[in-house]
């Protein structure tokens, strides 16, 4: 009994735990579609975490020399890299990581780096804020941030201590390409996988075994009760 009766409760407090993270993933999702419809920010926010998902429209001068490549990113089906470049912000000290679109990898050689044109001088870039340039499997020891990289992930305080660069704390991923730069590069960017229904499903699977026990629970007395009456 006391067995069964643990069981059932550790399923209700997991699947209400599943479906807390899901409501709170949808408050999420509802706040990153309020935020698309904001009216674009034209200079920087002090934070990502209250301001990520908002539309920006920056005016300054990308800094070529530092051009990493995220590799692992598949688009399509194809192999390729994310580029980013820095870009110094127009009438501040303030440098952001700007995410400039996909690009495929040399099927002959790998460690050759897509060069997409960049626009020279004083330019307008059009983007989200986001808080990373997104995560995948480390595999090994990370490599110090030199212009140029290959790199598995970008680690923005890792870069800022490498390039001396005042960094902002988030990635600018571009909507579309400069003014009159066609750099050939795709900006369809995966929308961030939130996992409501996973945890929904979760929830689903706990509260069913936590159902399963309470009825094994009452079969089982049931039946114990009538052989005690025989």
């Amino acid at each position: 009994m006391c067995a069964t009766m643990a069981v059932a409760a550790a399923g209700i407090i997991l699947g209400q735990w599943q479906t807390h993270r899901a409501e709170e993933k949808l408050g999420i999702q509802h706040r990153m579609e309020a935020r698309a419809k904001e009216q674009p920010l034209r200079v920087l926010p002090s934070g990502a975490d209250d301001q990520e998902f908002r539309h920006v429209l920056l005016e300054g001068e990308f800094l070529p020399q530092w051009t990493l490549y995220l590799e692992n990113r598949p688009h399509e089906g194809a192999v390729g890299f994310h580029v980013l470049t820095a870009f110094k912000i127009a009438g501040a000290q303030q440098v952001v990581m700007v995410a400039r679109g996909w690009a495929p990898r040399d099927a002959a050689e790998r460690t050759r780096v897509p060069q997409p044109p960049l626009p020279q001088g004083m330019t307008r870039i059009d983007g989200v804020l986001r808080r990373d340039a997104g995560h995948v499997l480390q595999l090994g020891q990370a490599d110090v941030p030199r212009p140029g990289a290959i790199l598995q992930n970008l680690d923005l305080v890792a870069l800022a201590a490498a390039s001396g660069l005042p960094l902002a704390p988030y990635v600018v991923e571009l909507r579309a390409a400069p003014s009159g730069v066609d750099d050939g590069l795709a900006r369809d960017w995966p929308a961030p996988s939130l996992g409501i229904d996973r945890h929904r499903g979760y929830a689903v699977q706990w509260y069913a075994m936590a159902a399963m026990a309470i009825v094994f629970f009452l079969v089982t007395g049931f039946r114990r009760g009538r052989n005690d009456k025989n």
